[in-house]
């Protein structure tokens, strides 16, 4: 199956920008579409962004985001990227990454993901 590890997570002063990056590797042919997602404690998983990995490389954003966030990708380095601008102290959060081999993009099909990375904190300060 596909194995996903983020990186860049860190603790940034609110207004910083990070730009995340998770790496795939394995049956990469399969993927269809990834994506992020972020938990803070004691809070449920919430939906950021996804892009589709072939064609057009099209996006989707939660409206919370947009505007901020912007999610790329770079298929020759099997790499999908999550550039945050403007961090706010809620965006402190335990954000991870996601890849779905289904046909489908929408934020409840990224939800329910065939893989996911370990997770790259993000701490937000004033």
């Amino acid at each position: 199956q596909v194995r996903l590890v983020e990186s860049g997570g860190g603790l940034v002063q609110a207004g910083d920008s990070l730009r995340l990056s998770c790496a795939a590797s394995g049956r990469t042919f399969r993927i269809y579409a990834m994506g992020w997602f972020r938990q803070a404690p004691g809070k449920e998983r919430e939906f950021l962004a996804a892009v589709r990995w072939s064609g057009g490389g099209n996006t989707i954003y939660a409206d919370f985001v947009k505007g901020r966030f912007t999610i790329s990708r770079d298929n020759a380095k099997n790499t999908v990227y999550l550039q945050m601008n403007s961090l706010k102290l809620e965006d402190t959060a335990v954000y991870y990454c996601a890849a779905d081999s289904r046909p489908y993009f929408t934020p409840g099909s990224m939800a329910n993901a065939g893989s996911w990375g370990q997770g790259t904190q993000v701490t937000v300060s004033s």
